[in-house]
């Protein structure tokens, strides 16, 4: 029987999804982190892929024409802004996603990000640290009454409103793709502006997209109240950085939460990267033990049928 090359765009992979492609008859090609499109469309023309396993380098064109054999490309996570969905549509390559392997891990993280921008906590470390203590105009915010605005209304966000509920923040969302029936007991921004116009916490969660790359922008920060916080743990494509740094740095956006930059890894001179009102993280979110099990047994699962004639499960393809 012949053997399947699979290209994993990263240097490793849980051991389950191992275990899965191993039985499909798959040898895997693993990559250093963060891959070129060049560099992942050279490995695939050496190896002649049959399907490639995308987590941390971009799969384009180029690299579906590398090698006349691959049959499906599948994201390890969320998103597939990474991958070339119109080139591999034309090619009749199937592209798959994990929907929900990471939902409640970057839940967990954008409450992470909003207790300590609120509570001060990476200011204060570095205060204590430095042989400082607390001084007669130290004070930390309450998170009861802080309204959270939600960009995007999907599983994600539906679960980080759950989170934020028990600590008495007030939720809105904003989702033009959601059924109002979604909603309540949250409150559906009728727009954007009017989202941002009524929250302390605005938190990213929609897909990145050409109508979404750059949404937070000079105007959706400036309709804040003044001293909010913007976190996103999404793409960093959404929110406009530079845009972001201007507010940062006028007072008028208390701080940010991002774990994710539209550029990753950002250069060291990023203005964002030690600025400092911003908490960083390194696109870690839906990193947890228990999402890395899901994402890449999820994503080898599809692998596996599309090679040897099993079904894809219809809610993983992305059809465009």
């Amino acid at each position: 029987m012949r053997r399947f090359n699979v290209i994993m765009t990263s240097p490793r992979l849980a051991a389950p999804a191992v275990a899965i492609l191993e039985a499909a008859g798959c040898d895997i090609h693993y990559m250093e982190p963060y891959p070129s499109a060049a560099e992942v469309a050279a490995l695939s023309g050496r190896v002649q892929a049959d399907a490639i396993l995308s987590r941390q380098g971009p799969v384009m064109a180029a690299a579906m024409d590398a090698s006349p054999r691959l049959r499906i490309v599948a994201r390890h996570g969320v998103g597939v802004d990474d991958v070339d969905i119109p080139a591999a549509i034309a090619r009749g390559i199937l592209v798959t996603r994990a929907p929900g392997s990471n939902t409640t891990a970057v839940a967990e993280h954008t409450i992470a990000l909003i207790l300590a921008l609120a509570k001060d906590l990476r200011p204060l470390a570095t205060s204590i640290g430095g042989g400082a203590w607390r001084g007669a105009a130290t004070k930390v915010r309450d998170i009861a009454g802080l309204r959270l605005g939600l960009l995007g209304y999907g599983a994600i966000g539906r679960a980080v409103a759950a989170f934020a509920a028990p600590f008495g923040m007030v939720i809105s969302a904003y989702s033009p793709s959601a059924s109002d029936a979604a909603f309540p007991p949250v409150r559906r921004a009728a727009t954007l502006l009017d989202l941002c116009a009524g929250s302390d916490v605005l938190s990213v969660h929609c897909p990145y997209a050409p109508a979404t790359r750059h949404i937070v922008n000079a105007a959706a920060l400036a309709a804040m109240p003044r001293g909010g916080y913007v976190i996103n743990t999404a793409r960093g494509g959404i929110v406009d950085e530079d845009a972001l740094a201007a507010s940062l740095d006028s007072g008028h956006t208390a701080g940010a939460g991002l774990d994710v930059f539209e550029d990753e890894p950002p250069r060291p001179d990023h203005p964002l990267r030690n600025h400092p009102r911003v908490l960083p993280t390194p696109h870690v979110s839906g990193v947890t033990d228990g999402s890395l099990v899901n994402m890449g047994v999820m994503a080898a699962e599809c692998i596996a049928a599309a090679l040897t004639g099993g079904t894809v499960p219809p809610e993983r393809i992305v059809h465009g």
